[in-house]
């Protein structure tokens, strides 16, 4: 448990981390807050050479694959065809099928934080704090990337669209740039790693299916997170208490009322290829 002088220590350094990104809007919604998210997450698992592409083109290579297979499938089924060709086709068809899947499992997984996302966007469009915990365990990362969302204005609207529309695009092209600007993906690893999500609502939020309460979550305090916050403009009003929740691992300056909850779903690197041998 951390001393008086180890907190105050914890919380200077936290408000010196924050790296801000002011936006030109009265307020976040939760199509910003789920976008923005789903970027990083995509820029962190590419930069790390878990993924051989940035998030979109391996979703639309995945598809690819999937159409190709089934139009192998079509042509398959016709009678008339020599038993070279056949060969040719049914070759092909073996490697799409393993395409598929080395891909099948990392793309469920997103699409199913994708989900838990909306869902507790959907649920509590006010949450202030995402983080990402990249390593081989969430209390002893590598890297640890936290988001914090400071709304603004309450004019959130009730529907809850998630639709990605130009302001959701600039912003996170923006956030990316900051994240580069940072060094983030300067350093490599070898072989497959786990990108953990993390979240802190409110402790009566119940989604057991995607989210699991993990009130007293810390990690290795020798991690340095990455700390970004995004604002809103004319935003005047102070965040203390969000600077008190830098740090998972000071549980006591955690709220009562907010606690983290950890995501059910973890991606896992693709094991990728390091020469053309291999």
């Amino acid at each position: 448990m951390p001393n008086d002088r180890e907190l105050v220590e914890q919380e200077g350094r936290s408000e010196m981390e924050f790296t801000d990104l002011q936006i030109s809007a009265d307020s976040i919604d939760v199509s910003v807050m789920f976008h923005v998210v789903m970027e990083i997450l995509g820029f962190v698992l590419f930069m790390h050479q878990q993924i051989p592409a940035v998030l979109q083109d391996v979703n639309h290579e995945f598809d690819a694959l999937h159409t190709e297979y089934k139009d192998l499938e079509a042509v398959l089924a016709q009678t008339e065809m020599k038993a070279s060709q056949r060969r040719v086709q049914n070759g092909r068809k073996r490697e799409v099928k393993h395409g598929i899947k080395r891909f099948e499992k990392l793309m469920k997984t997103v699409a199913s934080i994708q989900t838990a996302l909306q869902l507790v966007f959907s649920e509590m469009p006010h949450i202030e704090t995402v983080i990402l915990v990249f390593g081989g365990s969430p209390v002893r990362p590598r890297h640890v990337y936290e988001l914090c969302f400071s709304h603004g204005s309450d004019v959130l609207s009730e529907a809850r669209d998630f639709t990605r529309t130009r302001a959701t695009d600039t912003i996170s092209r923006k956030v990316i740039r900051l994240l580069v600007s940072k060094g983030v993906g300067s350093d490599s690893y070898a072989g497959p790693s786990k990108l953990f999500l993390l979240v802190k609502a409110s402790c009566s939020f119940n989604m057991p299916l995607h989210f699991l309460p993990k009130r007293d979550f810390r990690y290795n305090k020798k991690t340095m997170p990455t700390r970004l916050r995004i604002k809103c403009r004319n935003q005047d009003r102070e965040i203390h208490a969000l600077n008190h929740d830098a740090q998972p691992a000071d549980s006591d300056s955690m709220s009562n009322d907010f606690i983290w909850f950890q995501c059910r779903h973890v991606i896992k690197g693709l094991p990728l290829k390091t020469s053309p041998d291999e």
